[in-house]
């Protein structure tokens, strides 16, 4: 069974989290990724991070913006 949760994607701005989604599949959470930078990037100091996370519970990102 696919972990609901596996990726998450994480909006801040100035450092505080403003709205984070999770979802169980890869493609899923990349189109999120490229619509909420679409949607959000105007908001002063935005950042968003897609990560995934594996069976030991770490985490690892995938994609952020803008780049770091």
């Amino acid at each position: 069974m696919d972990d609901p949760e596996r990726y998450r994607l994480t909006l801040t701005s100035d450092g505080a989290v403003v709205m984070q989604g999770w979802w169980p599949d890869r493609a899923i959470g990349e189109r999120k990724f490229r619509s909420w930078i679409g949607s959000y990037g105007g908001i002063a100091e935005a950042r968003v991070v897609l990560t995934e996370r594996g069976v030991d519970g770490a985490e690892e990102v995938l994609k952020e913006w803008p780049e770091a």
